[in-house]
C-alpha cells in the first residue's frame, strides 16, 4: 500500500486519496509493533488459560471482561490530562509504557490471581494511551479525511495484528506448550514500539487553550446533548458485543480444532480487518460514519449465527472471521472519527475517552453475562439469545445515532 505523508491538515476537504498526516502513519508503525506483541499474547491467552491455569468459562468469562473493560478506569483521565496539558504524546508514552512492562510480567502467571493483575496492568496501559493517540491523529488530519486517516492507521495496526498470531504460532510449533517464548517475544516487539513513539512522533500540541480547560467544563461537554445519544447507542450495542476469544472458544469446540491452529482463528479476522479497514474509513466518510458503525453491527450478529450453528467445517469457521474483520474495519476507527467531530478541539481527547469507556465497561458487563449464559445454556443457544437481543438493538441505535453528524462544534 502506499501512502503520501504531509505534516499538517490542509484546508481542502475535497478528501484527495491517500493523503494522510505523517503524525498518522508514525502512530500507524507504533500500533503496529505494539499489536504484534498484543496479538501474540491475546491470540494464546483463551486456551493458555483455560488449558494451562485451568480456568473455567465463567472464570474466563470475568478475566475476558477485565481484558476488554478495566481500561475504563483511566481512559476519561488520560484523554482529559492530554486535552489539560496539551501534549497527548508523553501520556500516550506512559500507557504504552505500562502495557510493555506487562507483557515480560506473564512470565510469573501462574494462578488467576496473578493472571488478573497482568491483565489490569496491560489494559490500564491501553487506557491511557488510547485517547491521546487518537487525538493526535484527529489533530493532524484534515476534518473531511478523518475515517480514511483512522483507517490507514487502523490498517498499519492490523498488520501487526496479523503479524503477531503467526509468530506466536510458529513459536508454539517449534516449541509446543512454551508460552514462554511467546510472552518474551511479545515484549522486545513492544519495546520496539515503545522507542519509535519516544524517539520518533512529534510532541504535538492539541489545541491553543487547552491547558486552561477546566474539568467542569469538559465535563459538561462530553455529558452534553452532542454526545449523549452516541454514547446511549454505543453502549447498547456495546453490551451485546461478545469478545472475540468467546467467538473462537465456540469455534474451537464445535469444530475440535487443536492448540496449535487456535491462533490461526485471530489471523483470518485480522486480514480480513486489514483488507477492510481503509475502504470502510473512506466509506464512512462519504455515507456518514454512523450508518458505517452500525453496519458493522450487522455483520457482528452474521459472525453470532455462523460461529452459533451446529454445522461445522471451513465454510461456517471462515465466515466467522470475515464478518469479524468486517465488525472491526466498520466500528473500530469509526467511533472516534464520529465523536471527534462532535465535541470541541480543547476536549477532543476526552470526548473520545469518554466514548471508549462506555464501550469497555458495556463489553466488561458482556463478557461476564455471556460466560454465564454459556456455563447454563450452552455455547450455540447463548449466541443465538445475544443474537437476537441484538436484532432488537440494532433499530434503537440507529434512531439515537441519526442526524448527530449534523452538529459540528466549533471553538
Amino acid at each position: 500500500m502506499y501512502v503520501s505523508v504531509r505534516d499538517r491538515p490542509g484546508n481542502s476537504a475535497d478528501g484527495r486519496a491517500g493523503r494522510v498526516a505523517t503524525t498518522v502513519v508514525l502512530l500507524g508503525v507504533v500500533s503496529l509493533f505494539t499489536d504484534i506483541s498484543s496479538e501474540m499474547v491475546v491470540a494464546v491467552l483463551p486456551l493458555y488459560l483455560t488449558a494451562e491455569v485451568g480456568l473455567g468459562y465463567l472464570a474466563y468469562g470475568f478475566v475476558d471482561g477485565l481484558y476488554q473493560g478495566v481500561s475504563a478506569a483511566v481512559r476519561i483521565g488520560g484523554g482529559y490530562a492530554a486535552d489539560r496539558g496539551g501534549r497527548p504524546k508523553w501520556i500516550a508514552v506512559a500507557g504504552y509504557g505500562l502495557s510493555a512492562v506487562s507483557r515480560i510480567a506473564m512470565l510469573a502467571v501462574h494462578g488467576f490471581a496473578a493472571v488478573t493483575a497482568v491483565i489490569t496492568a496491560d489494559r490500564l496501559g491501553k487506557g491511557l494511551r488510547t485517547a491521546p493517540r487518537d487525538a493526535m491523529i484527529a489533530a493532524s488530519s484534515d476534518p473531511a479525511m478523518l475515517g480514511r486517516a483512522f483507517g490507514v492507521h487502523r490498517t498499519l495496526d492490523t498488520i501487526g495484528a496479523v503479524l503477531g498470531p503467526l509468530i506466536a504460532l510458529a513459536l508454539l510449533a517449534l516449541v509446543p506448550g512454551s508460552y514462554d517464548s511467546v510472552f518474551v517475544t511479545s515484549f522486545a516487539f513492544a519495546i520496539v514500539g515503545f522507542a519509535v513513539l519516544l524517539l520518533f512522533v512529534p510532541n504535538l500540541r492539541t489545541g491553543a487553550a487547552n491547558a486552561r480547560v477546566g474539568f467542569r467544563r469538559v465535563a459538561r461537554e462530553i455529558m452534553g446533548a452532542r454526545l449523549r445519544r452516541p454514547m446511549a447507542a454505543a453502549a447498547l450495542l456495546g453490551v451485546l458485543t461478545v469478545g472475540d476469544g468467546f467467538l473462537y472458544l465456540a469455534v474451537q469446540q464445535r469444530d475440535d480444532l487443536t492448540a496449535a491452529l487456535f491462533p490461526l482463528l485471530y489471523v483470518g479476522t485480522n486480514l480480513s480487518y486489514l483488507a477492510l479497514a481503509l475502504p470502510l474509513g473512506r466509506l464512512a466518510d462519504r455515507v456518514g460514519r454512523a450508518r458505517v458503525f452500525v453496519f458493522g453491527h450487522v455483520a457482528l450478529l452474521g459472525a453470532y449465527l455462523a460461529a452459533g450453528g451446529q454445522f461445522g467445517g471451513v465454510v461456517p469457521t471462515v465466515l466467522v472471521l470475515l464478518l469479524l474483520g468486517v465488525y472491526y474495519a466498520a466500528t473500530d476507527g469509526v467511533l472516534p472519527a464520529l465523536v471527534s467531530r462532535l465535541v470541541s478541539d480543547e476536549a477532543r481527547g476526552t470526548g473520545i475517552a469518554a466514548a471508549q469507556t462506555v464501550v469497555a465497561l458495556a463489553r466488561f458487563t458482556s463478557a461476564i453475562m455471556f460466560g454465564s449464559l454459556w456455563v447454563l445454556i450452552g455455547r450455540g443457544e447463548a449466541l443465538l439469545v445475544v443474537g437476537g437481543l441484538l436484532i432488537c438493538a440494532l433499530p434503537i441505535a440507529w434512531l439515537l445515532l441519526r442526524g448527530t453528524e449534523t452538529r459540528r462544534v466549533t471553538t
